[in-house]
């Protein structure tokens, strides 16, 4: 086969009879001649009569398929249906990109020569009248004929399964004609250059800004309680920060945003691929996590030009799973997470408070390209066949109308702020004094027991006097069953009740597909500034607050004497720093800050800084898979100790030990520690689930006693706010 540059970029539309294909196809080809010479094969035309599939799927791929991913003609004879039989030669040359369309089109043997696969599907009604209305009276004596060759061969080949783009053509599209989302789709894949040739669409965020200070709670429920997937990065301890807690830059900003609008998208990474959808059309990128994180996000796409650092981009979260990538195994535990390896949403909108300044950012996407494919002048068949009508102003009249019910919204919950503060009382209907009558919360039981998990911080010593690892980061689990599946608002009423009892500059409530994550995270794993600056700031070291001034104050001082803690501190810095300087400028790792006690509602901690300065050229995500999972959570050094601690833990951790956050346009990220953070999933039978991960550093001075203290200490907080209590054992 001639290198990539000398072949055709091979596409396959595949789907049963009447899905839309051969109308997406030639949508496609127009789209797609403005920039690339294309040729189109239609496969209809090399069946060989009404029982010919499986004989027409070989023809294709031996006369057709194979010349032309060789870069050669392909001769071929057309099926005259009324002579039943092939008739004179016809010749298809291989232009830059060649789409093949029909019923297998994408089958087993032609996949693997295919450089792109689309399968389109609609309801079988749908195809039946679709399919009948272009052919008449000649198809329909046949359908059922015809279907049944289509159902053995799905039934043998699982072509829809293996495509890289699965789109629903019954469905609408909202504002944009069908082409539009599968061209976006098509932009995103790995292809061989040089691609689909399409034009890079400058991005422009558009923000509006209100001086307004509006109740956190009642905004997200009235913008964001009923979407999807939706996800809010919340500076909770905004009114305490700086006062000896978290540093005030750390809570100046919260983000609210979903995957609706024109733009919006949602993604989950499990298995080695990343399934993206937007719109009626999701896309699998068959590669590691991070390599589609560079391509979706490593190169800043639209300027620093706003006052927050966030400017519209992915949100959502990484799980620790994510190590396979990094340096850790890939290990099949007996206890499994049933859950993606990372899930985000791509904000087309959202709202973004200062709480210093207490303004409010109403952001919003535009995107010239995708605008210009939803105003085409008229109808395309491919708008037709998905039912929607393309109206060149209707994303803009949507962007409005977004806008207006946001400062509506802003508005009414900054009034109900301020009657709140004069009446000295939290506001908000989504802001009950507790999630559940005080006493009644869920039962939780630890994965270990008291015996258990003191025998393997034991066990993490014996490898730790062996020189195998210095320190390890031993977690376990607490997990309670809840016997309904929760309704929004009351997913909401146990985040509201979380973060008061726990307000931390890293909270986060987040709706994922089928996860849900309310944390109230203080440790800050890496931020990324859109000029390439590098910060990290672990925490090892921790004790509860005092019930005292006196006690509390003597336990900041204990925690500030503490040789051992400060040790495991340093260590982690260390670490961090040999992590950083792999994509650093040399000689630009720094340590500001080191084991300074910063104290939270439940306890204080011991927190250092490493900053640095990202080389010219380098990749941000790169920059985060090297750091990933944070040190805090694994221990040192960091590739043997994961080693040790899957096979101590014996239990996939999920989305705890992870990062949550956001990857702006800018190219600036801002990453937490997913710790003191309450997972929720639902189980078959209506039942939800509910996992806290916990842990500590294991050191050779630690008391295995006083490990499992502090993991129950740190458990506290979070299951306090829900009315648990933390067991003994």
């Amino acid at each position: 086969m001639p290198p990539a540059s000398a072949r055709p970029l091979l596409i396959g539309i595949d789907g049963f009879s009447g899905a839309g294909k051969t109308s997406l196809a030639l949508e496609l080809a127009a789209q797609l001649r403005a920039h690339r010479s294309v040729a189109l094969f239609h496969l209809e035309d090399v069946y060989p009569g009404w029982d010919g599939l499986a004989a027409g799927m070989d023809y294709y791929r031996g006369t057709v398929l194979e010349p032309l991913a060789a870069g050669e003609e392909a001769h071929w004879q057309a099926w005259d249906w009324q002579a039943g039989r092939y008739g004179p030669r016809r010749t298809t040359v291989p232009a830059e990109i060649v789409i093949f369309e029909g019923v297998g089109a994408a089958h087993r043997a032609a996949r693997q020569l295919l450089d792109a696969v689309v399968w389109v599907d609609a309801p079988e009604a749908e195809r039946r009248e679709r399919a009948l209305a272009r052919d008449g009276d000649t198809y329909a004596p046949h359908w059922n004929r015809w279907a049944a060759q289509e159902a053995r061969w799905a039934a043998a080949d699982p072509a829809q399964a293996g495509a890289d783009l699965q789109v629903a053509a019954g469905e609408s599209t909202g504002r944009a004609p069908l082409h539009a989302y599968v061209l976006r789709a098509l932009g995103s894949l790995p292809l061989p250059a040089p691609g689909l040739g399409l034009p890079q669409s400058a991005l422009q965020v558009d923000a509006e800004i209100l001086d307004a200070d509006p109740d956190p709670l009642q905004l997200y429920s009235e913008l964001f309680g009923s979407s999807g997937n939706a996800v809010w990065l919340d500076s909770s301890d905004a009114g305490t920060a700086g006062a000896g807690g978290s540093p005030a830059e750390r809570s100046r900003f919260s983000i609210m945003a979903d995957d609706g609008g024109l733009l919006g998208r949602y993604a989950e990474h499990a298995a080695g691929t990343t399934r993206v959808s937007h719109g009626p059309v999701q896309v699998a990128v068959r590669e590691p996590f991070f390599r589609w994180l560079h391509s979706e996000w490593g190169t800043a796409s639209v300027p620093q030009e706003l006052d927050c650092p966030f400017a519209l981009g992915w949100v959502g979260c990484l799980g620790y799973g994510l190590k396979r990538e990094t340096g850790g195994a890939d290990v099949p535990f007996d206890v499994p997470f049933d859950g993606p390896d990372a899930a985000l949403v791509f904000t087309g909108r959202a709202v973004v408070l200062d709480h210093v300044l207490k303004r409010v950012f109403l952001l919003t996407l535009k995107d010239p390209w995708f605008d210009g494919q939803a105003g085409s002048a008229a109808p395309s068949s491919s708008a037709a066949l998905s039912g929607s009508a393309v109206d060149s102003s209707s994303a803009a009249r949507s962007g409005e109308a977004w806008l207006e019910s946001a400062r509506r919204a802003v508005a009414a919950s900054s009034v109900r702020a301020a009657a709140s503060a004069v009446a000295g009382a939290p506001g908000g209907p989504a802001s009950p004094q507790g999630w559940r009558p005080a006493g009644s919360g869920p039962a939780f039981s630890f994965r270990d027991s008291r015996a258990d998990y003191q025998a393997k911080v034991r066990l993490a010593q014996a490898h730790i006097a062996e020189g195998n690892t210095y320190e390890a980061c031993l977690t376990t689990q607490l997990r309670a069953e809840l016997p309904e599946e929760l309704e929004p608002q009351e997913l909401l009423d146990l985040y509201a009740a979380l973060r008061r009892r726990s307000p931390a500059p890293f909270a986060s409530f987040l709706r994922l597909g089928n996860l849900v994550l309310a944390g109230t995270s203080p440790e800050r794993f890496l931020r990324i500034s859109a000029a390439g600056n590098l910060r990290a700031e672990p925490i090892k070291g921790t004790r509860p607050r005092g019930g005292t001034p006196a006690a509390d104050a003597e336990l900041r001082q204990d925690l500030l004497r503490s040789d051992k803690d400060r040790a495991e501190n340093i260590m982690i810095v260390d670490l961090m720093r040999n992590d950083l300087s792999r994509l650093a400028e040399p000689g630009s790792v720094t340590v500001p800050r080191l084991c300074v006690v910063e104290s939270y509602a439940t306890v204080h901690q011991l927190v250092s800084t490493i900053d640095a300065r990202l080389a010219s050229g380098a990749s941000r995500a790169e920059a985060i898979a090297a750091a990933f999972p944070a040190g805090s959570m694994t221990g040192a050094p960091k590739s043997s100790t994961m080693t040790i601690l899957d096979r101590l833990e014996g239990a996939a951790r999920g989305m705890y030990s992870g990062a949550a956050g956001y990857f702006s346009l800018t190219g600036a990220a801002d990453l937490s520690v997913v710790i003191r953070t309450l997972v929720l999933s639902p189980k078959p039978g209506g039942v939800t689930v509910l996992s806290l991960g916990v842990g500590g550093a294991v050191t050779s001075g630690s008391d295995p006693k006083a490990e499992w203290q502090e993991v129950r200490t740190k458990a506290r907080g979070v299951l306090g706010s829900l009315g648990s209590a933390v067991p003994e054992d």
